[in-house]
This record gives C-alpha cells, sequence and structure tokens, in this order.
C-alpha cells in the first residue's frame, strides 16, 4: 500500500509539494511515496483532470497530499474538464467531508498578520469546513437564454440532515481537545439551508455533545468577528461556500495565505486528503518565489491524522516554528528566501 500519494497539479503545487517531499523523506525515509498528474497538467496529459487510475489511488493510499489546480488556461473548457472539477470530484470520491483549516499565528510572524499583534497573538483557530455538499455540489446548476434576451444562471445550496451532523460531530469532538468551544455559522435568517444547518447543529449538541459550549453567529457576522477578535474563536463550523470564504480570510491573520495548511477527513480508516489552502498562484509559478510552509505543515497533519506517526509531526511542527524563529521567510513573509531555501531552513531546524 502507498503511504503518501503526492498530486502536485499546477502552477507553485510542484514546488512547494517538493520540499514537502524532502521533509517527508527525512523524517520517515520508510514511507512508501507514490506521485502522479492531476488537474491542469493530467488535462493536458489525458484529458481530464482526474483519472480513474489516480482516483483509485488516492482512494488506496493512506493519506493524500495535494499541491494546487490552475483553472486560468482552461477557462473555456467543459466545466466538467475544468482543473477544478477535477478536484471537487477527487473530494466526493474519497469522501472526505470535514475540511480543517487551522489559522495558527506562530509567534515569529505576529508582526506580518495585517492586524495588530494584539489581535492575533496566540491564535489558534481551527475552521472545519463542509467539502463535500451545499452550492458547489447541489443540483440543477446550470446557465440558460432567456426569450427575451439576457441570461440567467442557477447554483443549488442542498443540505440534508445526515451531511449538517456528521462535520458537526467532527467539530464537537474537536473541541473537546482544545477549549470546548464551537461556533457554527449559516445564514439562518435568509436561508432555509441555514435554518436546517442550526437546527440539526442544536439538536446534535444537546444529545451527544451538552459538554461542549455552542455559540450559533450568521456568518457575515463571523467574518467581521474574525477581524475584530479573532481570538474569540475555538473552533467554527460551517458550510462549504461559508466555509471556503471564512478560511481564507481568517489566513491573513497569521501573515499570508502561504502558511495555512488544512486536512480534508472522512470516516475512520478512509485515507485523508492534505493540501495547502492557497492557489496555484500562476503570476509566480517557475520563479521559486513561492513559501512551501503550508504544503509542509499539511504534511504534518498528515502524519498526525492519517499515518499515525504524531511524534514525526511534531518533530515537523517544531522545525517550522524553529526555522521561523531564526527569522526565515519567503517573499510574502517580507524577506527573500527562494521555496528551496525555506525548504533548506526547515531542514536544517530539523
Amino acid at each position: 500500500m502507498t503511504d503518501l500519494l503526492l498530486l502536485p497539479g499546477d502552477g507553485i503545487g510542484p514546488e512547494v509539494t517538493a520540499q514537502a517531499r524532502r521533509v517527508a523523506e527525512t523524517v520517515a525515509p520508510d514511507l512508501k511515496i507514490e506521485e502522479r498528474l492531476f488537474g491542469g497538467c493530467s488535462l493536458a496529459a489525458y484529458g481530464t483532470p482526474l483519472t480513474d487510475e489516480t482516483l483509485a489511488a488516492a482512494k488506496g493510499a493512506r493519506a493524500v497530499l495535494m499541491g494546487a489546480v490552475d483553472g486560468t488556461q482552461w477557462a473555456g473548457a467543459p466545466r466538467d474538464k475544468r482543473p477544478e472539477a477535477g478536484l471537487l470530484n477527487l473530494r466526493a470520491g474519497m469522501e472526505v467531508y470535514a475540511n480543517l483549516r487551522p489559522a495558527l499565528c506562530f509567534p515569529a510572524l505576529a508582526d506580518a498578520s495585517t492586524l495588530k499583534r494584539h489581535l492575533v497573538e496566540g491564535l489558534d483557530l481551527m475552521i472545519v469546513r463542509e467539502l463535500t455538499g451545499g452550492i458547489y455540489f447541489g443540483s440543477p446548476r446550470f446557465i440558460e437564454d432567456l426569450p427575451g434576451g439576457g441570461r440567467r444562471a442557477v447554483d443549488t445550496q442542498v443540505y440534508t440532515t445526515a451531511e449538517i451532523e456528521r462535520v458537526a460531530r467532527v467539530a464537537f469532538q474537536l473541541a473537546r481537545g482544545r477549549r470546548n468551544l464551537v461556533h457554527s455559522a449559516e445564514k439562518s435568517n435568509v436561508m432555509d439551508s441555514g435554518l436546517l444547518w442550526r437546527q440539526v447543529v442544536t439538536d446534535l449538541h444537546a444529545r451527544e455533545f451538552p459538554d461542549v459550549r455552542l455559540e450559533h453567529i450568521l456568518a457575515d457576522n463571523a467574518a467581521m468577528q474574525i477581524v475584530r477578535d479573532p481570538r474569540q474563536f475555538d473552533v467554527l463550523v460551517t458550510d462549504n461556500l461559508f466555509g471556503d470564504i471564512l478560511s481564507d480570510a481568517a489566513a491573513m491573520l497569521t501573515g499570508s495565505l502561504g502558511m495555512l495548511p488544512s486536512a480534508a477527513l472522512g470516516d475512520a480508516g478512509r485515507p485523508g486528503l492534505y493540501e495547502p489552502i492557497h492557489g496555484s498562484a500562476p503570476d509566480i509559478a517557475g520563479q521559486g518565489l513561492a513559501n512551501p510552509l503550508a504544503s509542509i505543515l499539511s504534511l504534518e497533519m498528515a502524519f498526525r491524522w492519517s499515518l499515525d506517526r504524531p511524534e514525526t509531526a511534531d518533530r515537523i511542527l517544531a522545525a517550522v516554528v524553529r526555522a521561523l524563529d531564526a527569522g526565515a521567510r519567503t517573499r510574502d513573509l517580507g524577506g527573500s528566501l527562494t521555496t528551496v531555501q525555506m525548504g533548506d531552513a526547515v531542514l536544517a531546524a530539523l
């Protein structure tokens, strides 16, 4: 069995994933690693962003580490052939429905945040995003021509009780090992799906997690509160669309999108999908400027959640902290190190 499947993808994906691979080979030389094409490069080579063989390899591995997919040059392709469709199909095929997106402010980077130090110092926020439902997967979805001219676009937001319960359960379980607080974000004031979300989370909390403190918050208010007082949050659980938006906002609290990893988990026994939350950044691809720390920290999460090596995960996290404390910085953090040099700094700290 493959321990770790690498899907470097497009843009800066191969550059940052290469540094994560260096770390993996250093801390776990016995790890069985495989690599496959995914995203735009797979589309160019095979006519599809996700081949059946790659999906089968992902489902058969213990963990999958992804880079990024680039959709800019494929914007005119049919929707089901675009790199983003490959990503959605990968998540659905692996049945990873709970996306863990930590926003951790490392002490050395408190001044790199767009917020003042006293607001972000010590920040440790976990956003749990539902990943395989909602408006990204709902149907019908279409664009149609109108008889009188113009066009109409329709996307459908759909959630079931079971989909909401399983991701909320992950959030409550995580909170028990943290500060025991969950904020559930939705738009129950204007959306029926949001109203169901609030009702289901409330019922689950009363049945299974009465020991955990639960606060409901409207998603737009959550966006405001994240930049007003982010440390009030411990675990924030929300749907696919709002989670996508709120986690990117939270990323800037840490200093850079290049610092945020993520884990996508399913039921026990299934492989996890790990990826930095930044995009493919085609404007800097191939220039050696990308920050690899989000990819390296995604690897750290893979060791912790899927590969059953928490001590190895601790080593990687400590090495990243030491590298930052020693002043290692890529351009996005105000420094001048290249992608490879930042990888060198982490390896030296190991």
